[in-house]
């Protein structure tokens, strides 16, 4: 989840099917992918859900919360109010799916040229949200996309393990 633009269907089809467009359509509503991976010898089959950022698609995103065991939020490096958002989806979050994991994840570091948000001003919201985590990826160049991923991934299994 996250503001419209951010890079949330770039991300997800970087890591499924390891494409990028650089003119990726907005997404109207839900999209639906899945990956089965093989994580510390365990087949592990994920459901993942690009929701639309744009405030019109903002009502569907509490129904998809529903049942779902962990979540990313996005913001773009070089758009600082991507970031204006984040009690709001966190909240929904919460409220929706309780205490699941979610990642703060900064998109487009291959702009970092254009940078205008720093890593450690990430990190620092991850901590105050009480975030499972944070990460920077580069969809474009695929830049610590799988390992994004893995971390949620793991994070998750611990979580429903420890149930």
């Amino acid at each position: 989840m996250g503001d419209a633009s951010v890079g949330k269907t770039s991300f997800t089809k970087r890591y499924c099917y390891n494409i990028f467009n650089p003119s990726e359509r907005l997404t109207i509503g839900v999209d639906f992918h899945v990956r089965t991976i093989e994580l510390h010898g365990k087949k592990v089959k994920l459901q993942i859900w690009d929701v639309g950022g744009e405030e019109r698609f903002r009502f569907l995103l509490p129904t998809y919360c529903l049942g779902a065991n962990a979540a990313f939020l996005l913001y773009d490096i070089t758009r600082p109010p991507t970031l204006d958002n984040i009690p709001e989806w966190v909240s929904i979050v919460r409220q929706k799916a309780g205490g699941i994991p979610i990642v703060l994840v900064g998109s487009k570091i291959d702009l970092n040229t254009q940078r205008k948000i720093a890593r450690d001003f990430g990190i620092q919201i991850s901590e105050r949200n009480n975030f499972s985590g944070f990460g920077e990826i580069s969809s474009k160049t695929g830049q610590n996309v799988n390992k994004t991923f893995e971390v949620l991934t793991e994070l998750t299994l611990e979580k429903m393990e420890n149930r």
